[in-house]
């Protein structure tokens, strides 16, 4: 594949005050083997030099866009879905108005730098199997040189650097404006018929531990409330409080303990969505035997890779 040939797909990206990682992540994206027919960066009213990144990045390549949205707290909860959708939105328009073909969408977070050829890679597969709606790479940290898996419980596709097939993306609703948007949009996709697939040998390495924008702390009392946001079933959250309890860092078991089921007894707010509420409603006992069989695994291949 030649350096400038491009692929059928968009991509997305929201940014606030990125200008440490953006650098690096855009020239992950630029030095791409397939590169995208658009890719639409989402300026989140920054403070920092991300606009000037963004200025130099529209010089430099024709395919890249910005849009700047008025400054606002940073918020991973709906703001991030909404930042993410105001992008979408101008992408699907933007082809609409230019007549640009795609049959691919990809969304990827201001920290995540991606292997040279992340998305040629993942085109393949989804030209080897029609029914693959959604897929994504692995997530993995750098230290000390080193990569390191994040490993997940289910090897769904992450948030950052997933890819959606065009008929899956606009047949689930396209990006929903809710906590947790990825999850909702992997439950829509396996509601009606799709394959979603994480290839964990794609490798994408994340600046910063998911869910630790504003602290780890912070940030899984966040996951919590969103678990209990979806409607998710009490005894599934509790298996989820004794995976994260396992794991370093211990506390974040506390956090999300915190935040499911303070949200429980303050009764707060849940979603809206009659379809999600019933996948989570109906998940019951085979959901929450499957979770604790993955935590008693990845426990098992903890102690045999000597991270125990």
């Amino acid at each position: 594949m030649g350096p400038d040939l491009k692929g059928k797909y968009l991509l997305v990206t929201p940014a606030k005050n990125e200008e440490q990682n953006l650098p690096e992540v855009s020239k992950s994206v630029v030095g791409q083997k397939l590169k995208p027919e658009l890719w639409i960066i989402v300026d989140d009213g920054s403070t920092d030099g991300t606009p000037h990144i963004l200025e130099d990045l529209q010089a430099e390549c024709s395919w890249i866009q910005s849009i700047r949205l008025p400054p606002r707290p940073r918020d991973i909860t709906f703001h991030y879905s909404y930042v993410c959708k105001q992008g979408f939105d101008y992408a699907l328009e933007y082809c609409r108005e230019n007549n640009i073909e795609f049959e691919y969408i990809g969304l990827l977070d201001a920290d995540t730098v991606l292997e040279e050829n992340y998305f040629g890679k993942l085109l393949v597969e989804f030209e080897k199997d029609n029914s693959i709606g959604i897929v994504s790479g692995g997530i993995y940290y750098e230290t000390d040189g080193k990569l390191s898996r994040e490993v997940t419980i289910k090897d769904l596709p992450r948030g950052t650097g997933r890819v959606w097939r065009k008929e899956c993306f606009l047949e689930t609703g396209g990006y929903q404006v809710e906590p947790s948007p990825d999850s909702i949009s992997n439950i829509k996709a396996f509601m009606r018929g799709w394959r979603l697939i994480q290839y964990a040998d794609v490798i994408q390495v994340q600046k910063r531990k998911t869910s630790a924008a504003n602290g780890l702390w912070r940030g899984y009392i966040k996951n919590g409330w969103m678990a209990y946001y979806l409607g998710k079933n009490p005894f599934i959250a509790l298996a989820n409080v004794l995976y994260f309890s396992v794991k370093s860092p211990y506390y974040t078991g506390a956090a999300y303990c915190w935040g499911y089921f303070g949200s429980a007894i303050r009764r707060e707010k849940k979603i809206d969505d009659p379809e999600i509420r019933a996948y989570y409603r109906n998940q019951g006992l085979a959901g929450l035997f499957s979770r604790i069989s993955g935590m008693f695994s990845q426990n098992s291949r903890d102690v045999r890779e000597g991270k125990q």
